[in-house]
């Protein structure tokens, strides 16, 4: 197996379009930019279905990195996974975390599981599959593809699997109902939800947390199966899934790992507190450990209520119950973390318990 170094560098931007920063970094030689294998990123747009900040963001990556690796814009972005999520409401902080990862050898000395990645898509998918079996399944596939590639074997050290899914509009819509075909939903924004959470099943039935006769029926009806890593994000802007795996693994000399913990609601600080424990940060921090990023899913609880006390996130017909829940849950991890520089994604279908979601950290040790 081979020996790799994966780095990580949180950027902030200024807009969507604002790739200064990320080629500050390039032209120093701090990033290679042919290293480059993901970037997750945070947009200030509405993150709904119109939210075109996301694939602005992408494209304004593609084509400064385009003559960087010699590529064109499109190349750029099939060689490189693009996860944008639209949405930084109260104090959070648009930015893009780069993920580089390069072959190396093992230093001297250094031991255990270090921050690992791996990258894997599905095929396209047709509308009528989207929310379904099919999507459950083929994610499934490339979960377990993204596994080998990060160098993973046990599902225990897998910490977050990251997605970018597709949605419905009119027109896919359209053209399935002309193949004599049907969708799980006609609304496009109810479609997200339906791509996210067959997504998130998928992971599950990779990693063995549910077992794998899970079906179109359980989509966003059987609550009790989720994911405890898996955060899934929809767009416009694709028709397949794009997988990125983040865990611990021996085949990497990172000085960065990962660790997570499951939100049990939108205000469940514990949880917070404890995946920043789990990478050596939290209360007590271990000398030479400093956060890297935290990744969160958040989610209106959708029984109505919070701890026994009614929330109305789900009733506010001016504002989405996402873009509630991402600020909400922004500020109780940018309070507990001391940055809104965090990457909280909205819309939690089968990641983490309903109301919940999964919470990752990835922390710097200097050895």
């Amino acid at each position: 197996m081979r020996t790799t170094s994966v780095s990580v560098f949180r950027i902030a931007t200024t807009g969507p379009g604002d790739v200064s920063g990320l080629m500050d970094l390039i032209g120093s030689g701090a990033i290679d930019p042919t290293s480059i294998l993901a970037v997750l990123g945070k947009t200030e747009g509405n993150g709904g279905v119109n939210d075109f900040t996301r694939e602005y963001a992408v494209a304004a990556l593609c084509t400064a990195l385009a003559p960087k690796l010699g590529l064109s814009p499109a190349a750029v972005e099939q060689r490189i996974a693009f996860v944008m999520s639209g949405g930084t409401e109260g104090v959070l902080s648009p930015h893009i975390t780069v993920f580089t990862r390069s072959e190396a050898e093992r230093p001297a000395g250094l031991s255990g599981k270090r921050l690992s990645i791996g990258m894997a898509h599905t095929r396209d998918f047709l509308p009528e599959e989207l929310g379904r079996s099919a999507q459950i399944t083929e994610t499934a596939r490339a979960v377990q593809a993204a596994m080998a590639d990060a160098g993973i074997g046990d599902p225990a050290d897998v910490h977050f699997v990251q997605i970018k899914c597709p949605l419905l509009t009119s027109d896919r819509v359209a053209a399935a109902k002309a193949r004599g075909n049907t969708t799980a939903t006609t609304s496009a924004y109810s479609s997200m939800a339906y791509s996210r959470g067959a997504s998130a099943l998928g992971v599950a039935v990779a990693l063995g947390e549910i077992a794998t006769e899970v079906g179109d029926a359980d989509v966003l009806r059987r609550y009790d199966l989720f994911s405890k890593v898996a955060s899934t994000s929809s767009g416009i802007e694709l028709m397949h899934n794009v997988v990125i795996v983040l865990g611990n693994s021996t085949s990497s000399v990172s000085e960065c790992v990962i660790g997570h913990a499951v939100m049990e609601d939108a205000i469940d600080a514990a949880a917070v507190t404890a995946a920043l424990e789990s990478v050596g940060l939290g209360a007590n921090p271990q000398p030479g450990c400093a956060l890297v990023n935290i990744f969160a899913k958040a989610e209106a609880s959708p029984d109505g209520s919070v701890r026994g006390f009614r929330h109305t996130m789900l009733e506010d017909t001016d504002i989405s119950s996402t873009r509630h829940a991402r600020a909400a849950v922004g500020g109780l991890i940018a309070g507990l973390a001391g940055t809104g520089a965090v990457y909280v994604s909205g819309g939690a279908e089968h990641q983490g318990p309903a109301g919940g979601g999964p919470v990752a950290a990835i922390a710097r040790l200097s050895d």
